[in-house]
């Protein structure tokens, strides 16, 4: 058995460790089974806690302080002991930060003010926007720092787990030796490593959460709006507009197949999927768009359900080339 200080002098020279490589991925060490450490067990802690166990780690000790995260642990890592901050430090080989963006500054130097952390241990965090100058603090202290951010949204259930296997997860370290580290944890989970500079992290996680989060806020809206539209200014309900007269979840029921097509095209076109008035040139059927959204309840607000309609659509006509006559309709009013 290797240890981490031995994968790390075989990712530095160049060479592969006699047991433990993965095959096929040249001068990539496997990291040695390593004792892990939690801090703290939310959904995506938990999530990659299970997914290291999985492939041969252990989680030897693990800091939940609410009562959401002990059942977490009890539930998906029941072999894992509930410590207190220095006790996780003090027993860990590789010591995962996964809190909140905010508090992380906070916990890293709660974690270097523990006096527990022993040279060469190996610290990541989680965080999409940050690289591995925020573990500065760490790093002082002999500790090898990495960031691992898995590209995936966590619900808080096993299927967190399950999805990291098909996950990206955006890495980046301040060597060689901590970037073939980083990279074998990643394949070991299943997933895929990509390198992200120290420099472009801020850019990486914007454009994450301008793809996941935003696509969250215009499908509700979508929802929204349809749930109106079914049940009618009237307000004569869902259950007319269907011939078997189940209104449960029907909006969703509508968009779901649209949506999931237009996602599987955009990524396999790119803007060359469009479809619609926009890509049609049709200022009309536009214009008749934002006069229908702007009879919701909320048209006389600046983020209306309207006005993101009106800033996506003109993001779309630039996209697609739309005629002058498209883009002057979508003009701020």
């Amino acid at each position: 058995m290797t240890s981490p200080n031995d994968d790390a002098r075989a990712a530095s020279s160049g060479t592969r460790p006699a047991s433990g490589a993965i095959p096929g991925i040249s001068n990539l060490p496997t990291p040695a089974r390593l004792t892990v450490g939690l801090v703290s067990a939310g959904r995506v802690g938990t999530a990659l806690g299970e997914a290291l166990e999985r492939a041969g780690h252990v989680v030897g000790a693990v800091v939940a302080r609410s009562p959401q995260s002990r059942r977490r642990v009890a539930q998906r890592l029941p072999e894992s002991a509930v410590l207190d901050l220095a006790d996780v430090v003090a027993r860990s080989e590789l010591l995962i930060i996964s809190v909140p963006d905010v508090v992380l500054p906070s916990v890293i130097d709660a974690v270097a003010a523990t006096g527990a952390l022993r040279p060469r241990t190996l610290v990541a965090h989680t965080a999409g926007a940050h690289g591995v100058g925020i573990l500065s603090p760490l790093v002082e202290l002999g500790a090898i720092g990495l960031a691992i951010h898995p590209a995936m949204t966590f619900v808080g259930t096993v299927d967190d787990t399950a999805r990291l296997a098909q996950a990206c997860f955006g890495i980046t370290a301040a060597g060689e030796v901590g970037d073939a580290i980083a990279s074998a944890l990643v394949l070991e989970m299943g997933g895929e490593p990509v390198r992200v500079a120290e420099a472009d992290r801020t850019l990486y996680h914007a454009a994450l959460a301008h793809g996941a989060n935003h696509l969250v806020a215009l499908v509700d809206d979508a929802i929204s709006a349809l749930n109106r539209a079914i049940a009618g200014s009237g307000g004569a309900g869902q259950s007319t507009a269907t011939v078997d007269g189940n209104p449960v979840r029907l909006a969703e029921r509508v968009l779901a197949p649209l949506l999931t097509a237009s996602l599987q095209n955009v990524l396999d076109l790119g803007a060359g999927a469009l479809t619609g008035p926009v890509a049609r040139g049709d200022a009309d059927a536009v214009a008749a768009h934002l006069a229908a959204l702007r009879t919701l309840p909320d048209a006389d607000t600046d983020d209306s359900i309207a006005e993101a309609y009106r800033i996506l659509a003109r993001r779309a006509a630039h996209q697609s080339g739309a005629p002058p006559a498209v883009l002057d309709v979508l003009e701020p009013r």
